[in-house]
């Protein structure tokens, strides 16, 4: 051996790299999509009973946020409850959800999962697609408050006492106008967020087919005032009369949705002109993306 040559000893054993790749859309094929991004990105409090593949007896509740932040927890009173608005994530969405699923399952009342598992090698039946039932649709219920943290005729202490004083000041008043449709009153503004389960690229085309048209706005006192993805699907947004009630936007976002619906199907005999062509590019430099 040479002089300065050292001798190597046996390698260490390494844990293997996680693979994390990236899953732009990790609701699809899920019935539930729309109001699953919805959830995730700006209702502030909701919950919504999920259907479990296999398991139709357990009831497990999805909420917005829980206390803290936490991925999961199972409240005093047994019922178990996943987050959607947690400060942690991998590149799949829908994994790190179904691994709280999983965790909150087989937990005691107490128990609390800070934060997903987002380091652990992926595996088979472990995504949302795979514990829920595919074609079932979210009843979302939402609440003017956090109070569904606790069991009834509970009273908060603690941290969560801080946490749930928090989220409770942070809420703005939300109404649900349809499926992944939400009325928000933000300050003196107000907005109409809508999260539809259709291709980008098409999606875009029936929008414009529509703005060209001048069929874009919800009637008088509104206005599209452009769109943002969130998790492979597009969310246009509209402004509103501030001074309206939520439900007076219920019909009107109706008839936008059947507008909506036929341009998406028009787009299969009738390419975009000219005119719909521009509106196209004009909608495009309105967009921003949420990750």
């Amino acid at each position: 051996m040479g002089k300065g040559a050292r001798k190597k000893g046996p390698k260490k054993d390494r844990r293997p790299k996680v693979r994390d790749v990236f899953v732009a859309r990790p609701f699809e094929g899920l019935a539930a999509e729309p109001e699953l991004i919805a959830m995730r990105e700006f209702v502030p409090s909701a919950t919504a009973t999920l259907q479990l593949a296999g398991e139709p007896e357990r009831k497990v509740t999805l909420g917005t946020v829980l206390p803290m932040a936490a991925a999961a927890f199972v409240r005093s009173d047994g019922e178990v409850f996943i987050g959607m608005q947690v400060q942690t994530r991998s590149s799949d969405i829908s994994r790190d959800l179904g691994r709280s699923l999983r965790w909150a399952l087989d937990a005691k009342p107490g128990d609390v999962l800070s934060v997903p598992d987002t380091t652990s090698e992926p595996a088979e039946g472990e995504r949302l697609q795979d514990l829920l039932v595919a074609d079932a649709e979210l009843e979302v219920t939402l609440h003017k408050d956090f109070s569904w943290w606790l069991p009834e005729d509970s009273d908060a202490t603690g941290d969560v006492a801080m946490s749930l004083e928090r989220a409770n000041a942070a809420i703005m008043p939300t109404e649900r106008l349809s499926t992944g449709a939400y009325w928000v009153l933000a300050g003196e503004k107000a907005h109409l967020r809508w999260v539809w389960p259709a291709d980008e690229n098409r999606l875009l085309q029936a929008l414009a087919r529509l703005s060209a048209a001048g069929e874009l706005s919800l009637g008088e006192e509104s206005r599209y005032a452009g769109s943002f993805r969130a998790h492979g699907l597009l969310v246009p947004v509209w402004d509103l009369d501030p001074e309206a009630h939520a439900r007076e936007w219920i019909e009107p976002a109706k008839e936008l949705g059947t507008r909506l619906q036929r341009a998406l199907e028009s787009l299969d005999d009738e390419p975009l002109n000219a005119a719909e062509r521009r509106s196209r590019d004009g909608l495009i430099g309105r967009q921003l993306t949420l990750r």
